[in-house]
């Protein structure tokens, strides 16, 4: 058995347009482009095509040597004979040169500039193999033939093949292999970043790589116009079911700028409990304090003792937008008082949380305007606001950020979270410490 000999390390933009000689040493064309298979083990080159017609391929295994100034067939060449395209096979430059894959490490959509091939000798047989894509400066200037206008400290940029693959067969997009395992490393507002630079397709096509929660926390990152667009692009079945994930507000939000006829059927999809939630909370008019209120909050009997509370609290919590207040009723449902995380876990085991609550309540009515919504957290330095109806019964909470950007537009978000923290630390009054 032969060992393995590299003949040679080639670009694919040193090879395109270069002539094609038979064994005669008459020229029959120009490297028009070349078809891959994308095996297991790595990218071969299994056909050039050498002319406009898409099945005019010759196959590999008649190059009988090559270089950056052309490339020579063996007597195995027959013009009269045609080589197929194959399910399993894609076209480089067609489907590959110039399309996107994510960049982890910069969390960013990157184009491939170029791609580098070795030519490879083993058991008496020649093959090209992909090595890596080119997705750097130097690849873009190479492909235009102004590459000796670049220092010689502008290195190359690749990613192996190993990393890449086709999402199908004679597809026109990338994906990287270990996409799924590393996408759970890149912080939702990355996945949102990446997401917005794609185009239309790109996107259908991305986020069914993602998994309902990744899509959820996602979407969350982005503005409003952008999670509509991704509901409308996505399976209904699968929209439904991230949009009962979804804080019900956040879905209300959504599903309010769809078309009825798409938002009606969306909601008939859901969970009947999550779509009832959702549309409860779309009856509301766009300023008033109703369409900023979440469903998800913790309310606890006054009856109960802390240590109880804190055992219904470990069942509670995953299902609330926030736990740090925590809102105590009586067997109406009327809220009675509050009180903070910290103090209930302080508290002694068997104390009830009515002697432990307070009273003093900063609460408002789902039909204030956000204006008011605005003031009542600047002048308490609230972190969530409880929202009530005419019999006192909570129907929601308003949480801070639900209010930073969308009120307050024309101060930054850190400099209005520090004032609000400021002022709560101020007074320890209203809604507990």
């Amino acid at each position: 058995m032969n060992s393995l000999k590299v003949l040679g390390e080639f670009y694919f933009s040193q090879l395109l347009n270069k002539p094609i000689w038979n064994n005669n040493g008459k020229r029959i064309g120009r490297l028009k482009d070349m078809t891959m298979r994308w095996d297991s083990v790595s990218p071969h080159v299994t056909a050039i095509r050498y002319a406009k017609e898409v099945n005019a391929l010759i196959p590999f295994e008649w190059v009988d040597s090559l270089d950056d100034k052309g490339m020579l067939l063996n007597s195995a060449f027959n013009p009269l004979q045609t080589y197929p395209l194959h399910e399993d096979e894609t076209f480089i430059g067609k489907w590959l040169l110039d399309k996107q894959i994510i960049d982890m490490k910069g969390s960013k959509l990157v184009r491939v500039n170029d791609i580098s091939f070795s030519w490879i000798s083993h058991d008496d047989k020649n093959y090209l193999v992909m090595i890596a894509v080119d997705i750097g400066i130097r690849g873009l200037f190479r492909r235009l033939g102004i590459e000796f206008f670049l220092s010689r400290h502008i290195s190359n940029n690749f990613v192996g093949c190993q990393y890449i693959k086709p999402l199908e067969s004679r597809t026109s997009d990338l994906q990287l292999t270990r996409e799924k395992e590393q996408l759970r490393q890149l912080h939702p507002a990355d996945i949102a970043d990446i997401i917005e630079t794609m185009d239309y397709k790109q996107r259908a096509v991305f986020l069914n790589t993602l998994d309902s929660q990744q899509a959820i926390d996602a979407l969350a990152e982005m503005e409003l116009d952008a999670q509509v667009e991704m509901i409308k692009q996505m399976d209904e079945n699968r929209a439904s079911d991230i949009l009962e994930e979804m804080p019900p507000d956040d879905a209300a939000d959504i599903l309010s700028e769809l078309p009825q006829e798409k938002s009606e059927e969306l909601l008939r999809l859901m969970e009947s409990d999550d779509a009832k939630d959702v549309r409860e909370l779309m009856q509301y008019e766009e300023d008033s304090a109703g369409s900023l209120m979440t469903t998800e909050y913790i309310s606890l009997s006054l009856r109960l003792t802390a240590e109880q509370a804190i055992n219904e609290l470990r069942c509670l919590a995953p299902e609330a937008e926030t736990i740090y207040y925590l809102y105590v009723v009586n067997e109406r449902k009327a809220l009675e008082g509050v009180l903070s995380l910290r103090e209930l876990i302080i508290a002694s085991p068997d104390t009830q949380l009515k002697d432990i609550m307070h009273t003093k309540i900063v609460k408002i009515s789902a039909y204030d305007d956000h204006e008011k919504v605005a003031e009542v957290f600047h002048k308490y330095g609230l972190l969530a606001l409880p929202v009530v109806n005419d019999q006192n019964e909570i129907l929601g909470i308003i949480t801070v950020d639900d209010v930073l950007e969308l009120l307050m537009p024309e101060r930054s978000r850190g400099e209005i979270y520090s004032s609000l923290l400021i002022r709560r630390h101020q007074s320890k009054g209203g809604q507990g410490e």
